[in-house]
């Protein structure tokens, strides 16, 4: 059964934008901490964001860039993705923090092309 379900990636050009949406179910939406993360090219996955209710992280990488937000009517979790750069371009997945406590989806490919 999957339970992360993650969507919303493509190509973009640098400066542009993307929304990224991560489908849960509702358990799973009141329960855990949240966030999105990325694998870049070659390197190791990385947190992006995490939210829980009011309180949100990022990535010193994209503060200012990505907004994280949560849709309890809808169980989803969103990453707004503002002026983005080539070096961006990645696969984004979402799960639990920091504990991973789900399996990895395929996640979403983010291509930033400059």
């Amino acid at each position: 059964q999957v339970q992360l379900v993650e969507s919303g990636g493509g190509l973009v050009q640098s400066g542009g934008s993307l929304r990224l949406s991560c489908t849960v179910s509702r358990s799973i939406f009141n329960s855990y901490n949240l966030g999105w993360y990325r694998q870049l090219p070659g390197k190791q996955r990385e947190l992006v964001a995490n939210f829980r209710g009011m309180y949100k992280e990022y990535a010193d990488s994209v503060k200012g860039r990505f907004t994280i937000f949560g849709d309890q009517a809808k169980f989803t979790v969103d990453l707004q993705m503002d002026n983005l750069k080539p070096e961006d371009t990645a696969v984004y997945y979402c799960n639990s923090h920091p504990t991973i406590a789900f399996p990895w989806g395929q996640g979403t490919q983010v291509t930033v092309s400059s």
